[in-house]
């Protein structure tokens, strides 16, 4: 199938994405379509690519007020746990997002389980999380490109898992993130689309069985505390949600 009026199918693109990720390239302007991938198309694609590259150890939903609804697979070869370390281009620009997450420890309840809601949360806990962003597209992508290219995530930074967290608000908190000696969050942060939890159930009533759907063990992120810096190595980078726990990373420059 052709991308709309464009000249490159979903099965190109997706494979010049692939073949991106392997190579820890960018894919070249003349293997993009001329027109942006509907949404249908980009799911297709991220499918595409994780049939090649997965398995999904993970998720990320966005849920802001006035735009669609999106998500996307993150590899579980990706998500490392805290603290970490990363190898990156000395010259790679790398997105730093601090972000409530939540590790799916039981099989969620099905569509007629009583008390549902309750039911679901019973199954989580909450983790600290730092999402690495990192694309495999030329600067200025249009938006359902990056969907296709799983939203350009780059990996996720993992830290303990907090079981008894039903008591803490997911919706505005306290936190802190640096890079190196420049404080990127410091204070009162709102989780995007107002509620964690509500975000992870809006993923988990639209993903059905795309990229193999929601399974034990996974993390479920939801939106950036910080909005969308980025650093280069070689920086540290240390985030902390309060009741919740840190997070760190260490970019190492890729010799």
């Amino acid at each position: 199938m052709k991308i709309e009026t464009g000249d490159v199918t979903e099965s190109a693109l997706a494979a010049a994405l692939i073949e991106a990720r392997e190579a820890g390239g960018i894919v070249s302007p003349e293997k993009l379509p001329t027109t942006d991938p509907s949404m249908k198309e980009a799911l297709g694609i991220q499918r595409e690519v994780v049939r090649a590259t997965g398995p999904v150890g993970g998720f990320k939903v966005a849920n802001k007020p006035g735009a669609d609804r999106i998500m996307a697979p993150i590899f579980a070869k990706d998500i490392l746990p805290s603290p970490a370390v990363l190898t990156v281009p000395a010259d790679e620009q790398i997105g730093i997002e601090l972000e409530i997450g939540f590790r799916i420890d039981a099989p969620l309840p099905g569509q007629g389980a009583a008390n549902r809601r309750q039911a679901m949360a019973d199954c989580l806990s909450l983790v600290p999380v730092i999402e690495i962003v990192r694309t495999r597209l030329p600067g200025g992508a249009a938006p359902m490109l990056k969907l296709a290219d799983n939203q350009i995530n780059g990996g996720l930074v993992v830290g303990s898992p907090v079981k008894d967290w039903l008591g803490m608000s997911v919706a505005q908190v306290t936190a802190a993130l640096t890079a190196g000696d420049t404080v990127l969050l410091e204070g009162a942060a709102q989780v995007p689309g107002g509620d964690a939890f509500e975000n992870f159930l809006v993923l988990e009533a639209m993903i059905g069985d795309h990229c193999g759907g929601l399974c034990p063990g996974q993390v479920v992120i939801t939106g950036s505390l910080n909005g969308l810096p980025y650093v280069q190595a070689e920086t540290t980078v240390r985030g902390r949600i309060d009741g919740l726990g840190s997070v760190s990373l260490d970019l190492e420059i890729q010799r």
